[in-house]
């Protein structure tokens, strides 16, 4: 038997739990399926979101689910494997819900370098992002560990939270720096060392150095990298939505509200933009609630004799 809900909220995270939140309020039957992996699982806190700074994103993600269930929101840890005409949306678990309207919230996944160290220290001492993470680190030793020529950018970024900036080039050759590079890394003060990366040293769970493949070491206390950042738009696509391009990979035309060229179907946080953060992610979210409520509630009169 095929339940129907008004909006079916895929993904869990800050973007659609803030979604499921206005909807619920606006007395939306409301259905939440979250397959459970959060992004920045790997992260001990999360900073940058005011009352929230420092909150560990497990802590916040808990106190979203509660307050969506005080206003009669479901929430099923399930995965969604497919939507068909009319929203009819299939789940991992053999389940087939419907809904009136759709929220992607889906997000992105993180792909890491395949530097050995790199993974298992992601969200300790390998860092992405220094508004993030940049003042608990600051003062420090750091690294930059370049997977391509954009990574000069982090170089020159990280370089506001400590003077003592190394950028191992990796696989990108000197000649990929572009005079303005040279020039802008110089006027920072970070330092240049081209060739391969082999390993980060790891000794008594904390970062010491990176190792290059010509065996010489240089001590570092904090890596920085750039993730490929991978969006999950695989639903987005199934369902038509037109995507476009941009430098870090191919996210929906949407809306200032999040609609996608669907009908029906919003995409909200980082599965429509790369830059979301948390409290980007909830903005996006809350605005793209109100609005459902509100088309929902205009259709519905327009329908009415």
């Amino acid at each position: 038997m095929t339940e129907n809900y008004e909006v079916i909220v895929i993904g869990g995270g800050a973007a659609g739990l803030s979604a499921a939140l206005v909807l619920g309020r606006a007395r939306r039957r409301t259905l939440v399926v979250d397959a459970g992996e959060p992004r920045n699982a790997p992260a001990a806190h999360m900073q940058g979101y005011l009352s929230r700074d420092g909150m560990p994103p497990a802590e916040f993600l808990a106190i979203g689910r509660e307050e969506i269930a005080r206003y009669g929101v479901d929430l099923v840890e399930d995965r969604v494997v497919d939507v068909a005409e009319g929203f009819a949306v299939t789940l991992a678990s053999g389940r087939t819900v419907r809904a009136r309207r759709l929220v992607i919230a889906t997000g992105l996944r993180d792909e890491l370098p395949t530097v050995p160290g790199v993974a298992e220290r992601f969200g300790r001492d390998v860092l992405h992002c220094p508004y993030c993470h940049g003042w608990e680190v600051r003062d420090r030793a750091f690294g930059v560990l370049a997977t391509t020529p954009m990574s000069v950018h982090q170089a020159l970024m990280v370089s506001q939270w400590s003077k003592d900036v190394t950028l191992f080039l990796h696989t990108v050759g000197e000649e990929q720096l572009s005079a303005d590079d040279t020039r802008r890394l110089a006027a920072a003060g970070v330092k240049v060392v081209p060739g391969e990366v082999a390993e980060l040293v790891v000794e008594e769970d904390r970062l010491t150095a990176v190792r290059l493949l010509d065996g010489s070491m240089h001590a570092r206390e904090v890596v920085f990298t750039a993730p490929r950042a991978i969006p999950q738009t695989d639903l987005l696509e199934h369902l038509g939505a037109e995507m476009q391009e941009t430098p870090f990979g191919s996210y929906p035309v949407v809306d200032p509200t999040g609609l996608t060229t669907v009908p029906g179907v919003w995409a909200v946080g980082n599965v429509m933009g790369f830059a979301e953060q948390v409290v980007n992610a909830a903005a996006g979210g809350y605005r793209a609630g109100a609005f459902i409520n509100g088309e929902l509630l205009m259709t519905d009169l327009d329908a009415t004799p």
